[in-house]
């Protein structure tokens, strides 16, 4: 939050206390907060995912040979400074390319790129 818009966690967390207490935000819990009252028309634009940002670039480079099948891809600590993200997006971005076959997950050992045939087929593949 510093780095972003200059202020303190504690400090955002006090504004949308009082914003909530004034009536001018609302909460829905699973789905965001919105200005108005609850019972206005509201509209939710979710914006890309950071953790999706990650993982298409991981994809990406996985596909250009960066990272080799079979072959570990960078430490979650790694991508976190990497990406300049917390570890529970980069856990997202790594979830999200197991779950589409780029890379497979070995306990207590890492992360490793997949064998080509069980990458996602691309159109024209």
């Amino acid at each position: 939050m510093k780095a972003d818009l200059g202020i303190s966690r504690d400090t955002a967390r006090n504004v949308l206390k009082a914003l909530r207490r004034d009536g001018l935000i609302y909460t829905l819990r699973g789905v965001g907060t919105f200005v108005g009252p609850p019972d206005a028309p509201r509209q939710v634009i979710k914006p890309d995912s950071k953790f999706r940002e990650i993982a298409a670039k991981l994809a990406e480079e996985i596909k250009e040979g960066a990272y080799r099948p079979t072959r570990p891809i960078p430490s979650e600590s790694d991508l976190t400074l990497r990406f300049k993200a917390v570890k529970g997006t980069v856990r997202e971005a790594v979830k999200l390319l197991r779950e589409q076959g780029w890379v497979y997950t070995v306990g207590r050992r890492g992360t490793y790129v997949s064998e080509p045939e069980n990458w996602p087929q691309q159109p024209g593949d």
